[in-house]
């Protein structure tokens, strides 16, 4: 009898066992198909983003005070820059109520600092920047030694591009993030942003 009930608990062993290994392999198949078809938003205020398309994400959000419709497209690099293995280089562009509002390169890391002041006595930065088989040379906003103002030149040579690289000069010296922006739905750029690819 004895022999029996032992049977039994580790029979119920078993399947417990068993029943919780199946749910760790649904939620981590769970996670995965979220990392791969969204990403968590780290602002409050926006919705987790999606997909839009190759290795771009897209985030949606509403001004509170003035209702605008935003929509922030973000696009990751291939590479880490050295002084933080953690945070990749981003480009991020911002549309409010269908138009373009801004396009920013953050390198994950500090910038060094800036080059010269512009026109209106606001820090700029000289970077380096290739599309696809051309490079030329720009100079970007410095906003608080965190990440450039990119120029819509720009914007609109790398959103039809293959290749996107940029040569910035960080606290440790210049560095190249290396992205790959193919793949964006353009159908859904010209909609948030009115903005059309245009090489360079």
């Amino acid at each position: 009898m004895k022999e029996l009930q032992v049977l039994r608990n580790k029979n119920r062993c078993v399947l417990a066992a068993g029943v919780a290994f199946a749910t760790f392999l649904f939620m981590t198949a769970a996670v995965l198909a979220f990392a791969q078809e969204g990403a968590m938003s780290p602002y409050q205020d926006e919705q987790d983003g999606v997909s839009a398309g190759g290795k771009w994400m897209e985030f949606r959000s509403e001004d509170k005070m003035t209702a605008a419709k935003k929509v922030r497209f973000e696009l990751l690099s291939n590479n880490y820059l050295r002084e933080d293995p953690d945070s990749k280089p981003r480009v991020q562009l911002v549309c409010s109520n269908g138009k373009f509002e801004r396009a920013d390169f953050s390198p994950g890391t500090r910038l060094g600092r800036p080059d010269y002041p512009g026109f209106w006595g606001q820090p700029k930065m000289e970077v380096m920047v290739r599309i696809d088989e051309s490079h030329e040379h720009k100079g970007w906003n410095w906003v608080r030694g965190h990440f450039l103002a990119m120029d819509k030149g720009t914007v609109r040579g790398m959103i039809g591009a293959q290749v996107f690289n940029v040569e910035v000069r960080t606290r440790s010296g210049p560095q190249i993030a290396e992205f790959s922006p193919e793949g964006l739905d353009l159908g859904e750029v010209r909609k948030a942003c009115d903005l059309t690819p245009h090489k360079p």
